[in-house]
Order: structure tokens, then sequence, then C-alpha cells
């Protein structure tokens, strides 16, 4: 787990910085370390000169020891002239974790951020991505600023942006809250059975989610892995549900599939750490209500904008 732990948190570290806007370039050495071997498991006979600099710079910037495999894809041709991409996926016994990396062809500079192309919205790509079907909606189906929260009911900065947004959400009728399940199991061990209990709420009633996600998050403290499954059946009957479909449906396979497919849409636009927020397609990380609200006024002002100058 501690392995695990460091891996996320250094992943997350660089693309948090990526998603702020402040992703860097690192050189890559002349002479990459060679005290640093691969993983066993890790074949590098195959590997290009490039991929095994790559491999042995990254070891090395984060200290993966031998227990951790590390796999670098064969760098692809971008539109972008001397740049390649490639992506790095790291595995221990516990998970794993993926990010995708620029290498300049001459293999000196290893870029962690975005390549960004000036003449396209650069919020289109994130809004097509998302998938809002078969999501919990919070708010006016006609409010024209979409606020998507992938979550996870354990982590507690989720639960203070659960506490922010109560709060904040009130006085925007211009914004509606789609919920996203992205539970990450190897650190918070109860996350999917309550995801599993928010989707057979969402279920029965698509109004009781709203109810169950308001329970977990306040009562947050209260759960353990030990006793998730005997509380989120107490927060099922607080709030009405029918005990008896609410138990087979959290044995079913049906609101498995529905928290899969939540992460899986969240793993494709590259959902590292919870809570993720993307408002009209804009990225925020973590539960800053300063940024969240700058994001929602901003969204506000720009709307007004555009409706003025159709009226001209």
């Amino acid at each position: 787990m501690k392995t695990l732990m460091a891996v996320t948190a250094m992943f997350a570290w660089g693309l948090l910085g990526l998603f702020a806007g402040t992703g860097d370039a690192q050189t890559a050495p002349d002479n990459p370390p060679v005290a640093v071997k691969p993983a066993a498991s890790a074949s590098t006979a195959e590997q290009t000169p490039l991929q095994k600099s790559i491999d042995a710079y990254l070891r090395n910037l984060y200290a993966f020891g031998p227990e951790v495999l590390l796999t670098v894809s064969v760098p692809k041709e971008t539109p972008i002239v001397g740049l390649l991409e490639t992506s790095v996926s790291v595995k221990t016994s516990e998970g794993a974790e993926d990010a995708k990396f620029y290498v300049s062809k001459d293999g000196k500079y290893l870029i962690r951020g975005d390549v960004l192309e000036l003449s396209k919205d650069p919020l289109a790509a994130n809004r097509a991505a998302i998938d809002l079907t078969d999501a919990p909606v919070m708010g006016s189906p006609k409010a024209s600023i979409i606020v998507v929260e992938f979550s996870d009911f354990e982590c507690p900065v989720c639960r203070s942006l659960h506490d922010v947004m109560r709060g904040m959400m009130k006085n925007y009728p211009q914004v509606r809250v789609v919920f996203k399940d992205y539970p990450i199991e190897v650190l918070h061990p109860w996350a999917r059975t309550a995801a599993l209990a928010g989707r057979c709420a969402y279920r029965q009633d698509p109004a009781a989610f709203w109810k169950m996600y308001d329970s977990i998050y306040d009562n947050q403290e209260l759960i353990s892995a030990e006793n998730a499954w005997m509380k989120m059946a107490e927060y099922a009957g607080q709030v009405g549900l029918n005990a008896d479909a609410f138990r087979a449906c959290m044995a079913g396979p049906e609101a498995g599939a529905a928290v899969d497919a939540s992460r899986a849409n969240g793993q494709k636009l590259d959902v590292n750490s919870t809570p993720t927020l993307f408002v009209n397609g804009r990225r925020l990380v973590g539960a800053d209500p300063h940024m969240l609200e700058q994001y929602i006024q901003y969204e506000i002002a720009q709307q007004k904008s555009a409706k003025g100058a159709d009226r001209k």
C-alpha cells in the first residue's frame, strides 16, 4: 500500500501541475543512471534506446525500485514538429497509474504537460469526452453551466467539496451538477461500497441519490470497511428506499457495471485524483471554493456577453 500511495502521490503531483497549466520540461540525462535497474518482470530487450532512456530517467526521478513495473510505450508521432508522445504505466502489486508524456525527437527533453493548439477551443475535447448518460443530476435541466464532479465517497477532500457545493450551488440557478463515481479503492477500502449504494439509490429514485450523497458525506467519519454495508442499508432506510430492492441492487451486477463505466469515463479524461471537476469542460482539481466560483462566474459573464452581442 505504501508503495502505491507514493506512486499515486508522485504522479498526481505531476498531473496537478499539468492541469493547473504549470507542466514542466525535464532534461534527460546524457548518460542515464545505470545503478537503478528495471523490474525483473519488465523486459527491456525490445525497447528502443529512447524508451530505455525514459525508463531509467523516471526510475531515478521517482525512486522506483525493482518491485515497481514501469512500462514506457513506443513514442509515436504527433502533429507538433519535433515532439513524440509516449504513455507511461506504473504498476505495483496494489494497483496502477498511467500518465502521458512528450519527448523531443533528439531524446534530450521529456515533457510532462499538455500541448495546446491555439487555434482550437481548449475545452471542446473535455466536453466531448464527458459521458452524461445515466448519471445523477441536480439542478435545472435547462441550466447552461454544467459542473461534472468525479468523486470518491471516502475521500476527505471530496467531503470538503460536498460542503462547499451544498452552500454555493443554491446561489447559482444557472448551474446543474452531474455526479460521476470515481472510487479509488487502493486508498479507500469502502469507497466502492458507497458508490454502489449511491447507484442503487439512484436506480430506485433519482432524487434519493442526493439524499444518500449527503448522508454518506455527513457521516463519513462513522463509516469503515467493516461496517460500510450496514451503514449503507441504514442510510437507504433513512431516505425512504425499499430495503429489499436496495439489497438486491447492491448484490447485483448492474450497479457495479455503472460504477465501472463512470470510472472508465474519468480515466478517459485523465482523472487521477479526487475530486476532479469540469465546469463546462474546464478542469478543476480539488475543493477550492474560490476557484470553483471563479469558473462559474466566468461562464455566466461569457454567456451574458454572448447574448448581448446577439442583440446588436
